[in-house]
């Protein structure tokens, strides 16, 4: 499975722009007035404003090489606060095994870079916005957890190391073991590095599998095949 395009909604949009493409240096991939893409490697990430309601904010994590881990933190710090758990600005997962830290961005959303050490390739060049491989992980926030996770067992995006899917639990599901994930959770949940708790808001995850699903307008799970 790879997420080939995150489509999340914003309040801030031109706040976002000049984050994503000046701050943190990212190409701009396509602009409307309502929305604009940027590339993440592999992966395009788009944020709009039509129909937008509230606030909206999400999670979602982004696969570095797996040698830079460090020298991506620096080139973090060099622009913006990284976020702190603990005491601490970057967590060590051995269970994976893996590095990441986080940031925010103006829109409340908590951004994530990850060095996976068994999936991520390495880089021999200097760290930059083009070293970014992919799209890593996308939290998905749904009404129930467990009954939304049956649905994506059916087309064969499975719990990671065969967990049950609870609605307590932050549920990593994967189709394969290649360092992407839809992190599967009701609401209520506090994310990681961060003090907000995870809330339902629309957004589109299109898959490598001609499969788009997300949360529609009504706060409803969905999944579609594309027909082209």
């Amino acid at each position: 499975m790879e997420i080939k395009k995150l489509t999340l909604q914003t309040d801030k949009l031109h706040t976002l722009k000049y984050f994503y493409t000046k701050v943190l240096g990212f190409s701009l991939d396509d602009e409307h007035h309502d929305r604009f893409q940027i590339k993440a490697g592999s992966s395009i990430i788009e944020f709009t404003d039509k129909d937008v309601a509230g606030s909206p904010f999400y999670h979602f994590a982004l696969n570095i090489p797996s040698n830079q881990f460090r020298e991506a933190k620096e080139w973090l710090k060099e622009k913006l606060t990284l976020l702190v758990e603990e005491g601490k600005d970057e967590a060590d997962f051995s269970f994976w095994p893996a590095h990441s830290c986080y940031f925010e961005d103006p829109a409340g959303n908590i951004v994530e870079l990850v060095a996976r050490y068994k999936e991520n390739p390495i880089n021999h060049a200097p760290f930059s916005v083009n070293s970014i491989l992919n799209i890593s992980e996308i939290g998905l926030v749904v009404k129930d957890a467990k009954k939304v996770g049956e649905q994506l067992e059916e087309i064969g995006i499975l719990a990671s190391e065969g967990d049950h899917i609870s609605n307590s639990s932050l549920n990593f599901m994967q189709e394969n073991k290649n360092g992407v994930f839809i992190l599967l959770t009701n609401t209520g949940r506090r994310w990681l590095f961060s003090d907000k708790e995870s809330e339902i808001f629309p957004l589109k995850i299109t898959l490598d599998k001609d499969i788009v699903l997300g949360v529609d307008e009504g706060l409803e799970f969905f999944i579609e095949r594309i027909i082209e």
